[in-house]
């Protein structure tokens, strides 16, 4: 597709952040009725990503040149709050692949050239954890080893690499993320796991790959440029903040089949409705104020930097360091929220046929990924408040 055949497209109506999100509610029912399955599968469905596809949700962090709508990442995160209602693997899958869309905004424009160049809809996935090896070349790089976990690897052309660059010294000194084709890479199907077993997130090999210098770029660089508002976000809080939208999705997906069982439950002693317990209501309540105070954490964090991003100015240090504990509590504040709930209903919550111990899996092993890490983010703030320097690679590159 040549950049006259995507004008049409590229032209066509916007859709409002509430149009989007309202097709995200829609969906919610199917992916419930299909959640079951798609843990079954270890993998969601092709149908199911061609319905996101067909809702637009991966144009809204693509940039216009390639065809998307460069919207707000709130509208993203919206949109997996919802999702993740209906189906906590379905809606990590839409998290995963369509954050790195944002991600095309910061790269060199003949990134997207090699990937949209034809067909603006091709999906690209991604593993960053810097587990394999990487030598600089003239022109590029060479890479190899072994990335894992990659969530809905399946369904990409391309996936984007983390990777460690070193000195002479072998001192690290930057930390890249690399844009692999497909065909560079092999999937291993190892995924057997506890929770979100249906991401399909497997393990991806490289032998030897080259790696063009223009589709790469460092993680932790941050610097101002001629960029779209959306673009001057910092990656870590856009990519970091994708994962607790889906993780707040998850937990009122939890709170929404709770109230669905105990509006008919009774005890079984008493015959009375379990609904009428002090207990159970006050669990479902303080479950839903955890979750509702992740969801407005996140949004106002969003409100406050693209602030600063529209007046085509960089987020302060202060405010990411703040904003970073911000999205890893998320985690924390989520996972107890559906443990509150999963102790009220006692034994019948262990059977594999009951939605609430699928969805306690999933947030805990959510609550698992490394952007949901509290404790370290709490003490860097802390530290940072009392006037200790900053780990490297993490706001800033390692010689700054």
């Amino acid at each position: 597709m040549t950049q006259q055949q995507r004008t049409p497209d590229r032209d066509r109506a916007v859709p409002s952040e509430w149009e989007l999100v309202s097709r995200a509610r829609d969906m919610i029912p199917m992916l419930t009725e299909k959640a079951a399955s798609v843990e079954a599968n270890r993998k969601v469905s092709a149908e199911t990503i061609q319905a996101f596809v067909e809702a637009g949700f991966f144009k809204i962090l693509q940039p216009r040149r390639f065809g998307g709508w460069e919207m707000d990442p709130k509208t993203f995160y919206k949109v997996l709050m919802e999702l993740g209602r209906g189906c906590g693997a379905s809606a990590w899958n839409m998290m995963i692949l369509g954050v790195h869309q944002w991600e095309f905004g910061i790269l060199d424009t003949q990134a997207g050239e090699d990937v949209w160049g034809e067909d603006d809809t091709v999906i690209v996935g991604s593993c960053y954890p810097p587990m394999g090896v990487l030598e600089v070349v003239e022109g590029g790089y060479k890479l190899s080893g072994t990335w894992r976990p990659s969530s809905g690897c399946d369904h990409a052309e391309w996936s984007f690499m983390g990777a460690l660059v070193k000195n002479e010294a072998g001192q690290v000194v930057d930390r890249l993320s690399l844009l692999v084709p497909a065909s560079d890479y092999r999937i291993v199907d190892d995924w057997h796991v506890f929770g979100l077993k249906g991401t399909g997130s497997k393990t991806l090999v490289i032998d030897d790959a080259f790696v063009p210098a223009h589709r790469a770029h460092s993680m932790v660089a941050y610097h101002a440029g001629d960029r779209p508002a959306p673009y001057l976000l910092p990656f870590n809080q856009v990519f970091f903040a994708a994962v607790s939208a889906q993780m707040i999705g998850m937990g009122q997906g939890a709170i929404d089949e709770f109230i669905k069982q105990m509006q008919s439950r009774r005890n079984t002693a008493t015959g009375e409705l379990t609904a009428l317990n002090h207990y159970t209501k006050d669990r479902l309540g303080n479950a839903v104020v955890r979750v509702r105070s992740a969801r407005s954490r996140i949004l106002q964090m969003m409100d406050e930097t693209m602030d600063y991003a529209i007046r085509g100015e960089l987020v302060p240090e202060s405010e990411r360091v703040a904003h970073m504990l911000d999205i890893a509590r998320v985690g924390r504040d989520c996972e107890e929220a559906v443990t509150l709930l999963f102790k009220a209903v006692g034994a019948r919550g262990l059977y594999d046929q009951n939605p609430l111990q699928r969805w306690l899996r999933d947030i805990i092993a959510g609550a698992n990924h490394i952007t949901q890490n509290a404790d370290d983010s709490a003490g860097v703030l802390g530290g940072y408040l009392l006037g200790q320097p900053l780990p490297p690679l993490m706001f800033n590159l390692a010689q700054d």
